[in-house]
């Protein structure tokens, strides 16, 4: 082996091509950020799209300029042949039986630029230089009477016209009398004039379009582009990682400012359902675990209380219904347990039932009582509601515990406090209204009542009552609503179909 295919064998092989350059630069661990810049991407951005509408309207700006512009500079030429011919022809006349040799005949042409000179007066047309036999039929352009289309037009007839082109033009005398004044006039000078008045124009027209363009870009780059680029990579951002911390909003006042901070307060509320979601993942994990436990407890305690059951005592008689509807209720939250865990509720299982008898179990186990908080009630005799028993008696209970927690929690009140409920049925719906005299729910917390682990000032729960309580209301076909609350006391509604 020589020595020089011994270097080749120890230095690597390059690629040259494009191909090879892009595989190296994946090859090397660079930051994200750069590897995003260094691969090539086609151009379907938003920038992209702006360019080329920019260069688009550029164009057409440039376009609109040219037109007119070839148009006027077009009549321009004519008129000044027009009125270096009728000058001519003054002097024509001024020579007596208006006699021109043929030589000064040729040199007024000439600096006239014409071939021909013709005046119109009183229907009759004088010839006052003529010109030589033309190999083609000249082409009429009267400035006197021609529309917008015809003058924009004629420039672009010029430029792709014959060669041996010629035109007659007629327009009203300046500086004489007569009818018009006519020539005739090749069509070439007018060519080779108008190409290069076209080509400075045409530069000069882009180098001013794209210097506008440019500017146009650059300001909706910095006042747009910037604005939403930086909105989509927080959006990014948080599809990525929703707990990072987002961008503070800008202090704009336009769109895009409404936008960045609509897009915070969407963030910091998905933030928050997520944390509630985590929250209640970890209680069902929690409870999960504790249920089987829960229930061996539970069985033991119905067990006991059927032992209970042949006891003379009185007291003990009178406590038991009690106790038996609370281990009854324990034991069947204790089996569904898991399934709430999957924020599901079972199907309601309707019954008619007496407002009345329902209303006063639930406040029984709300622990109201007629030596502290009571009851009062203001119901139709035999109102009748179509419900789950179960379900419709958590919903009570939970809402009259809050508003009996909530009234002894006034350290200063002087008299015992009531619960009063209200009912009545009307176009399909009844309406139950539980009204408490208490202190009321702070501004804070009345707009989040019914979110998961909200609770009031005096509430010793977890925060799930409201939230539970709302959404067996919503499998009924219900709802659950704050009326109103404030330092007389606090109402809620319970609508259900009838």
């Amino acid at each position: 082996m020589t020595e020089r295919n011994a270097i080749e064998t120890r230095l690597p092989t390059r690629p040259r091509d494009e191909t090879g350059r892009i595989a190296r630069l994946k090859a090397v661990r660079l930051p994200d950020v750069w590897r995003e810049r260094l691969t090539p991407r086609a151009p379907d951005g938003l920038s992209s799209r702006l360019l080329l509408l920019t260069v688009a309207f550029t164009l057409a700006v440039a376009a609109l300029i040219i037109v007119p512009s070839a148009a006027s500079f077009q009549e321009r030429w004519l008129m000044d042949r027009l009125q270096g011919a009728e000058l001519a022809s003054v002097g024509v006349e001024a020579l007596p039986y208006s006699a021109v040799e043929d030589s000064t005949a040729e040199q007024l042409l000439s600096i006239g630029g014409v071939q021909s000179v013709v005046v119109g007066e009183q229907g009759v047309r004088r010839l006052l230089l003529q010109a030589p036999n033309l190999p083609r039929a000249p082409e009429l352009i009267d400035l006197r009477q021609r529309n917008v289309g015809a003058r924009l037009l004629d420039p672009w007839k010029t430029l792709l016209g014959h060669p041996d082109r010629s035109i007659r033009v007629q327009a009203k005398p300046r500086y004489r009398s007569g009818d018009f004044i006519e020539i005739l006039a090749p069509a070439q000078p007018l060519k080779t004039e108008l190409k290069s008045f076209l080509l400075n124009s045409l530069t000069m027209s882009l180098l001013i379009a794209v210097v506008a363009g440019a500017l146009l870009y650059a300001s909706l780059s910095f006042l747009v582009l910037a604005p939403l680029r930086r909105v989509t990579r927080a959006i990014e951002r948080f599809a990525a990682d929703p707990e990072s911390a987002g961008e503070t909003p800008s202090d704009r006042h336009d769109e895009i400012g409404r936008v960045e901070r609509e897009l915070a307060r969407m963030q910091e509320e998905v933030r928050q359902s997520l944390r509630s979601r985590a929250r209640l993942v970890a209680l069902g994990e929690a409870v999960a675990k504790i249920n089987h436990d829960l229930r061996n407890m539970l069985t033991s305690a119905q067990m006991a209380s059927e032992r209970l059951s042949s006891s003379s005592d009185p007291l003990v008689a009178k406590a038991l219904p009690r106790l038996e509807r609370a281990l009854g209720r324990a034991a069947a939250l204790a089996r569904n347990v898991l399934e709430y865990g999957k924020s599901e509720e079972a199907a309601p299982q309707r019954q008619k039932m007496l407002l009345a008898r329902v209303v006063a179990v639930a406040a029984e186990d709300a622990g109201l009582e007629e030596d502290g908080v009571r009851l009062v009630r203001a119901l139709p005799g035999r109102f009748t509601v179509n419900a789950d028993s179960d379900q419709l008696h958590r919903i009570l209970v939970n809402l009259m515990r809050n508003a009996r927690q909530a009234i002894e929690s006034e350290p200063a009140r002087e008299k015992k406090g009531r619960i009063r409920v209200w009912a009545e049925a009307s176009d399909g719906v009844v309406a139950i209204q539980i009204t408490d005299d208490g202190p009321g729910i702070p501004d804070r917390l009345a707009g989040r009542l019914f979110e998961p682990f909200v609770s009031g000032r005096a509430s010793e729960g977890t925060g799930l009552g409201l939230t539970i309580s709302r959404e067996l209301a919503a499998n009924h076909g219900g709802e659950l609503r704050l009326l109103g609350t404030g330092p007389e006391g606090t109402t809620f509604e319970l609508r259900l179909p009838a």
